[in-house]
């Protein structure tokens, strides 16, 4: 996805990748498209989100996501898909998510950089 990672961290991320759903930017237009509800959660820190983000999107950064997604008021059979800058941090993020009861949540596989490449809607300053 464009950056090299530890061995540890990758270890993790695949480890989480097996227990949880993954979907790819083509994907995540269907899904913003097809009527349903869909809550599309940026996971990347506050100065990337600030930088540019999927139109639409919530952020809760991974660092405090098991602390305030619950402020949200969302169902635990809620569509969810989280997104990072390439889907390394939003798997991880998608398994805490899952392991904390919410039972619908993708990680996008791609991300940020798919996001961009797909052309869905940006939100630029």
């Amino acid at each position: 996805m464009g950056k090299t990672h530890s061995p540890r961290f990758l270890a993790s991320v695949n480890a989480a990748r097996a227990l949880i759903g993954e979907c790819d930017a083509a994907q995540l237009r269907a899904m913003m498209e097809d009527g349903k509800q869909l809550i599309v959660v940026d996971v990347r820190e506050a100065h990337e989100y600030a930088a540019g983000h999927l139109e639409g999107a919530v952020h809760i950064g991974k660092g405090v996501l098991e602390r305030d997604i619950e402020k949200q008021d969302w169902d635990d059979d809620a569509r969810i898909v989280l997104y990072c800058g390439g889907g390394f941090r939003s798997a991880l993020a998608a398994k805490a998510v899952q392991d904390m009861g919410w039972a619908n949540v993708l990680s996008l596989w791609g991300g940020w950089r798919g996001i961009q490449a797909e052309g869905l809607p940006l939100w630029q300053p």
